[in-house]
């Protein structure tokens, strides 16, 4: 297997990790209140990989909430994570097998589907697998240790850590955003229709991984439509 895919994806995965670290910390003490242990905290981030899907599913485990309410709750938050798949599958080779193109899908988080979108080229499975593991191993990490020691800290404090995620996020598709102006203007129709659908009358009333479903697909396509993205036989853009 050819190590550069994977130097690539650890170098991109370590300012995922670390800003994961923080953010799963906080979950970490949201799991402590609902009696999950570190062992149990851990297994359950290494596999869930999602902010919002986590902290319900924590709140509701609180609560002894039935298991199809939070089987529920987590495929309305995650929803956003097929829409990723789809996109994704334009950026794998032709004649990847099914094994990889399932395990692929499986890495998806929102930060690892933008550097694994932003791959000139098609993506190599090994690049996504080393982006994965490496934020997946600090995630996992951050919420045992939030379990554990997470108590100590003020929830202000805690509260800042989390802010740190958007920031990375922000770095991710700022550089894009500067080199294309589709890309820009894609962005800015996102933020100002996120906050319009937010206080709209009767969208306004939907869950927030709803709308981000729909305007997902209502921009991704109205940009498709208007400036496709041409590409090479390498699936270069």
């Amino acid at each position: 297997m050819d190590r550069h895919p994977i130097i690539l994806g650890l170098r991109v995965g370590i300012p995922i990790a670390l800003g994961y670290f923080a953010v799963a910390f906080s979950l970490g003490i949201i799991a402590a209140r609902a009696g999950l242990t570190a062992p149990i905290g851990f297994l359950s981030s290494f596999f869930t990989r999602a902010s919002a899907g986590e902290y319900g599913t924590y709140t509701l485990v609180a609560v002894h909430a039935a298991y199809a309410e939070v089987v529920a709750l987590c495929l309305v938050a995650n929803l956003r994570y097929m829409l990723m798949s789809a996109a994704l599958s334009q950026k794998i080779a032709p004649g990847t097998s099914w094994f990889h193109r399932m395990l692929m899908a499986c890495c998806i988080t929102d930060e690892v589907f933008a550097v694994s979108v932003a791959y000139r080229g098609y993506t190599p499975p090994a690049y996504m697998y080393a982006a994965a593991l490496i934020s997946t191993l600090f995630w996992a990490s951050g919420c045992a240790i939030g379990i554990v020691a997470g108590s100590l800290l003020e929830p202000t404090m805690v509260t800042a850590l989390s802010m740190s995620l958007y920031g990375m996020f922000l770095a991710i598709i700022i550089p894009p955003a500067r080199h294309d102006r589709n890309v820009l203007y894609a962005l800015i129709a996102s933020c100002l229709l996120s906050g319009l659908f937010a206080v709209a009358p009767v969208v306004g009333q939907w869950s927030s991984g709803m709308r981000t479903v729909v305007l997902t697909i209502v921009i991704s396509a109205v940009a498709a439509w208007l400036k496709p993205i041409k590409t090479d036989a390498d699936g270069a853009a």
